[in-house]
């Protein structure tokens, strides 16, 4: 859009054009952007099962697809970005810190695997308020995934956990994930007060056929509160209480699910002990608490009142300006996607950041999770199913508006039973390998 402006000439004024003007974001509008990538994966289904393991014979459900190894699909993500941060309209930002809400949705198409492809719309709200005693933090995801509503089979049922699990994300269901906590603070302690929910709606077909992926609706709602002790103003002692409820849906074909209770005793720090250190760990018993058996249901678990270990952990160290570091963590007893029996869930994760110039940045990472199901009294469900993951990548930042990166990743599915026939049955390789551009408007 031109300004204009005025001068005389002979005493008559003239309009003349400037310099276009600068289109200047208003600060609501947090982030306006759309990402392209192109992948291409060599293992869409996360198979790596001898063909000759395979059936004689088996049967695909309509409108459903046979998981075989090996499957490979160039895949199109478009990834549009909108964020508003309404606090800058409400108030002077003293007490109200940042109310947002962002879609953030991805249009994601398999050319050569039409059954994968699908559109995840995402909504992200947060509100973080403050005075100066009290603090409030509020964090939901909701997300719809608008994919496939009928299940992968995988014939035999030969195939690892983390097989189906990345499979399952890409079918048609709504997930909620969501976090508040509420604290006080006073000069050397703190009280704060806490809830998260996270919860699993999925909407394929349930259908009773070996190797069918039958996906059950899930949840995990928990609340209590955290006492801290300030070692110094950045750094604090805590020791908090949970307790809680965790959902398996039981299906209508199977006796079975692990639906339970839970209480939790928490110790941990967090904060900066140092100016280029924050952490934050909280680790402690997990009190279980499974139903037990009624005509119509079977909680197939060894122990109904089991004592776990629960930990969360993460640390981001800021080495200098160019470089970080990250670690994560996390080990809990949770519920399997595909019905049955509990699974003891932990997982390890290290990232490491380098920026070489203001434009050009590189990636690492890694991964190790496991997925334990050796709680459940089934023999026919006997599984230890590990997944390694190492990543990297390349950004260059052209200007304020455009930017391209490049990735890969490879995963690894492992046994780690022993004494099971074939237990390369349960093992993959996947390779994902990205190009793509950023543009922010």
């Amino acid at each position: 859009m031109l300004a204009t402006g005025s001068f005389l000439v002979g005493g008559l004024s003239i309009l003349a054009a400037e310099a276009p003007a600068e289109f200047s974001k208003p600060a609501w509008l947090t982030d306006c952007s759309v990402g392209l990538k192109e992948s291409y994966d060599n293992n869409v289904f996360l198979s790596g099962v001898n063909p000759k393991l395979f059936p004689a014979s088996y049967a695909v459900p309509a409108g459903g697809v046979a998981a075989l190894p090996d499957v490979w699909s160039w895949v199109t993500t478009v990834s549009p970005k909108l964020g508003f941060n309404f606090a800058p309209l409400l108030g002077d930002g003293q007490t109200l810190k940042y109310l947002s809400f962002a879609y953030t949705p991805d249009f994601a198409v398999y050319h050569d695997q039409a059954s994968e492809s699908y559109n995840t719309h995402r909504w992200l709200t947060s509100l973080k308020a403050a005075t100066e005693k009290f603090s409030v933090n509020a964090d939901n995801t909701f997300t719809f995934v608008d994919g496939s509503d009928i299940s992968p089979l995988y014939p035999g049922a030969l195939y690892n956990a983390f097989t189906t699990s990345a499979v399952r994300e890409r079918r048609k269901q709504l997930q909620d994930k969501a976090a508040v906590t509420l604290q006080y603070d006073q000069e050397r302690w703190f009280a704060r007060a806490t809830a998260a929910l996270t919860y699993y709606d999925l909407m394929t077909e349930q259908i009773n056929l070996t190797g069918y992926q039958n996906y059950c609706d899930r949840a995990d709602v928990n609340g209590g509160g955290d006492l801290g002790w300030k070692i110094s103003p950045a750094f604090a002692l805590t020791l908090g209480y949970r307790y809680g409820h965790q959902y398996q849906e039981q299906y209508d074909f199977s006796p079975y699910s692990s639906s339970s209770d839970y209480q939790r005793v928490l110790a941990g720090f967090e904060g900066k002990p140092w100016h280029w250190l924050e952490v934050k760990v909280q680790a402690g018993p997990d009190f279980r608490n499974y139903p037990g058996n009624t005509a119509t249901h079977i909680t197939p678990v060894n122990n109904i009142s089991p004592v776990k270990f629960f930990g969360e952990e993460s640390l981001t160290a800021t080495l200098s300006k160019a470089d970080t570091f990250t670690l994560k963590g996390k080990q809990w007893q949770w519920v399997s996607s595909t019905g049955k029996i509990p699974c003891y869930d932990a997982s390890g994760e290290a990232s490491y950041h380098h920026q070489f110039t203001r434009q050009l940045g590189l990636d690492l990472g890694g991964r190790v999770w496991s997925w334990d199901y050796n709680s459940g009294n089934l023999t026919t469900c006997r599984r230890h199913d590990l997944q390694y993951t190492v990543n990297t990548g390349v950004s260059y930042v052209f200007n304020a508006h455009v930017s391209v990166n490049a990735g890969w990743s490879l995963d690894l599915g492992r046994n780690n039973e022993d004494d099971i026939a074939n237990p390369q049955a349960r093992e993959f390789d996947r390779q994902l390998v990205s190009l793509g551009t950023q543009i922010k408007f």
